[in-house]
């Protein structure tokens, strides 16, 4: 629950400041990191929890180690759960742009795509570009394809974990 322009002015100071990151893009995806985890670490937590007592003791009555019951018994009884978590996350990743706009920066070149950029670069993100071109620049009709490329990348991201879930479902069943 804690906003997201609070991560941003917090790994400013944190990664920006006092460890001299600049704002880089190891300075964003070191904020985005600590925004995210709390979200997998709560929703891995509970969906640990739903797996009942008696698949534990059971697996461990049948002479299974405690590593064993873990691997075989309770994550595969809990994936959903877990990957379910992940996608929550990675929708917050998505959306994010008031923590990058203190960390990652703004950088208005276009990436080569040959040479990966270097993480102490500023970068920019599609949420942060859409902000720039809507509200300060005035472009309208960029920051609409933007948007129509965000909602076809949740989409994709919606569908893949949908096709993960059935692969899951199938090879458990």
């Amino acid at each position: 629950g804690i906003p997201s322009i609070i991560f941003g002015l917090v790994g400013m100071l944190f990664f920006c400041e006092l460890l001299g990151l600049q704002a880089s893009l190891l300075a964003g995806s070191l904020t985005l990191v600590i925004a995210t985890i709390p979200t997998i670490i709560r929703t891995t937590q509970e969906s640990l929890k739903t797996v009942p007592n008696s698949y534990r003791e059971g697996s461990l009555a049948l002479g299974s180690g405690k590593w064993h019951m873990i691997r075989s018994v309770v994550l595969p009884s809990s994936i959903e759960g877990i990957v379910t978590g992940c996608i929550l996350a990675i929708g917050r990743i998505v959306g994010e742009s008031a923590a990058l706009l203190f960390t990652a920066g703004m950088a208005n070149e276009m990436i080569d795509l040959f040479h990966a950029p270097m993480p102490n670069n500023p970068g920019s993100t599609l949420t942060v570009a859409l902000y720039m071109y809507a509200k300060e620049r005035g472009e309208f009709e960029i920051a609409f394809a933007i948007a129509v490329i965000l909602l076809l990348l949740t989409f994709i991201i919606n569908l893949a974990a949908k096709l993960a879930a059935k692969a899951v479902n199938k090879r458990k069943g």
